[in-house]
């Protein structure tokens, strides 16, 4: 976790750069991230001289070995004069640092292509450096730590994207992984992936729960084609390149696709998707893709997305996404036939219901986490409701940390199924049968099915609250008249 000294930092740096005259918080976050990204080159190549001094074997190095191209690493050039730091970065660093990875373009260079350096004045970027390197020095400890810092700055981003897309929280991010337990062996995707968060999140639990016993397979799987991210925002794919590179994994599959459009032919793919979709708006509906029509026939993007998982899962793949409320009911003809499509022809597992407030600033949207199995033949008996009340963070703008936090318990009782089959309709969690939902059209919202206690109340006969109302009104009557005769009246 990052402290509050450290976040102070964060939040000098970004001052300066808002002082220099760039204020949107997505250019700021890019700015800062070129500076990362080149001080973290600088950081490999020591690694790699430091490897190759302890070994004696040639190791390939990143930046060229003449004067020129030594001059561009983050320790020879951060001491300089201002004016000498800028004319370096701007005019050989960034430029190099666009074209890394040569013919075998990574994502960070493809979406590099068109990156522009914005940071104003020489007085400005050498404060950047400065700011950075303190942190790095002094506070930044390890890649867990980097990751945070990274977090904490995509945090800043207060408001939705036009497109309708804004970051997910990063503990319902991580709540939603430790639901599905990626493996190093997986194929994970998010279909719309934003800054890459659901990513880098299963990228942090497979390091956490398996990190010790991968192989070196397994390693050079986690660190290429493990991940893949699809979005139709290249600023938004520069921002995921570069979150997944500060991660470790150094050429992750991201790539520019309307991804339920006719252009995406992904399918049977993936044996893992986690997402949180675009909420709003709608596509053209000749651009969208024929098979995912045949599940439901809609503009409506919350519920081609839902399709468009299905399509991408290869069979036994499984899927957590966030979901507006309007999919679990809505009484459409396209709504119900994607709920019947989950329930009758795949698995759904559980339907988490959450409190409103767990996307503010940004939106104050009811959602809910769906998780199903994709089978091809059914599967759903009944499916698990749990009505989140909590997250651990106040249901207002300002998500202060407060007690109350639920994510424990869903994780607890998602895990041990089992446990909850007697549960009451009356609590917090409980299954509801097949037969049930189908009955109700396939409606998925957990307040169909949860029944509420209601507690009689015993009230006191209209007579005696008569009296005390006159009792009552006769000492308000006394106390004006004590008033009146202390202000001499």
């Amino acid at each position: 976790m990052l402290t509050g000294e450290i976040r102070n930092k964060v939040d000098k740096i970004w001052t300066d750069l808002w002082a220099g005259g760039i204020t949107n918080p997505i250019t700021v976050i890019e700015q800062l991230t070129y500076l990362m990204f080149i001080r973290s080159l600088d950081e490999k190549e020591l690694e790699n001289e430091q490897l190759e001094a302890l070994t004696g074997e040639s190791v390939p190095k990143i930046f060229p070995q003449d004067a020129e191209g030594q001059s561009m690493r983050w320790s020879k050039f951060k001491t300089k004069d201002p004016r000498e730091i800028y004319d370096i970065v701007s005019t050989k660093v960034f430029p190099f640092i666009k074209t890394l990875g040569g013919e075998q373009a990574t994502a960070f260079s493809r979406y590099m292509q068109d990156a522009i350096f914005l940071i104003p004045t020489p007085q400005v970027l050498q404060k950047i450096i400065t700011g950075l390197d303190e942190l790095y020095e002094h506070d930044i400890e390890d890649l867990d730590m980097q990751g945070d810092l990274y977090e904490y700055m995509l945090s800043k981003l207060s408001t939705a994207g036009q497109n309708g897309q804004f970051r997910t929280p990063k503990h319902i991010r991580d709540l939603m992984v430790r639901l599905l337990k990626p493996t190093p062996d997986d194929r994970i995707c998010d279909p719309a992936c934003g800054t890459a968060g659901f990513l880098v999140s299963a990228a942090e639990y497979i390091r956490e729960t398996h990190g010790n016993r991968m192989t070196p397979e397994q390693w050079e799987h986690f660190a290429s084609s493990l991940m893949t991210g699809f979005d139709t925002d290249r600023t938004m794919l520069r921002l995921s390149a570069m979150n997944l590179m500060l991660h470790s994994i150094t050429n992750p599959r991201i790539d520019y696709l309307d991804s339920v459009s006719k252009e995406n032919n992904h399918a049977s793919e993936f044996s893992i998707i986690l997402a949180n979709p675009p909420f709003t708006g709608t596509v053209d509906a000749e651009s969208i893709h024929d098979n995912l029509k045949a599940v439901c026939n809609t503009k409506k993007t919350e519920l081609l997305f839902v399709a468009l998982f299905l399509r991408m899962l290869r069979k036994g793949g499984r899927c957590a996404a966030i979901v507006p409320d309007g999919v679990l009911f809505g009484t459409t003809k396209a709504h119900k036939s994607l709920r019947k499509e989950l329930v009758e022809n795949h698995k759904l597992e559980a339907v988490i219901s959450m409190p409103s407030g767990v996307f503010k600033p940004y939106a104050g949207v009811s959602t809910a986490i769906l998780v199903f199995t994709k089978t091809d033949a059914g599967g759903t008996d009944q499916v698990w409701f749990y009505d989140m009340k909590a997250d651990g963070f106040s249901l207002d703008d300002k998500r202060n940390p407060i007690e109350a936090n639920d994510i424990p318990d869903i994780l607890a009782r998602f895990h041990n199924l089992e446990a909850e089959k007697n549960r009451k309709r009356t609590e917090q969690s409980f299954f509801v049968d097949k037969a049930s939902i189908a009955a109700n059209e396939y409606d998925l919202s957990i307040n169909r099915y949860k029944e509420i206690v209601y507690e009689m109340v015993e009230y006191d006969p209209p007579a005696v609250i008569l009296d005390r109302l006159e009792k009552l009104s006769t000492e308000i009557a006394s106390k004006m008249q004590e008033l009146r005769g202390m202000l001499g009246e």
